[in-house]
């Protein structure tokens, strides 16, 4: 045994471990929170093609352009190809209106 651990408290171990716990829901936690918030977002992108469609079609060129645009603007995220976006469309009107997106637990989806 080290000189160093020699020092450290009895309980060490125990506080290190509720630590490593406490970080691993926060990230556990903030994942969950992305994935929610790109969930709407992409769900959001598909309701507003579809609404610009109901008053003129958008043909392939309009997505073309669009994910040309989106990628121009924000080239540090991905999925906003043309196929991606027809996908978001599909989404929006598979789902129609969802209303606000909210997290369950993990507890709650698997109970």
């Amino acid at each position: 045994m080290s000189q160093i651990e020699r020092d450290l408290p009895a309980d060490y171990s125990d506080a290190l471990l509720t630590l490593k716990e406490l970080i691993h829901g926060a990230q556990h936690r903030a994942q969950r929170m992305v994935n929610t918030a790109m969930v709407e977002l992409y769900w959001n992108i598909g309701r507003i093609i579809l609404e610009r469609q109901a008053g003129q079609p958008w043909g392939s060129k309009v997505f073309d352009r669009i994910a040309r645009d989106l990628r121009a603007e924000f080239p540090h995220m991905k999925g906003f190809s043309r196929t991606n976006l027809y996908n978001m469309r599909a989404f929006a009107e598979a789902w129609g209106w969802l209303g606000p997106f909210k997290q369950s637990s993990s507890y709650a989806i698997a109970n």
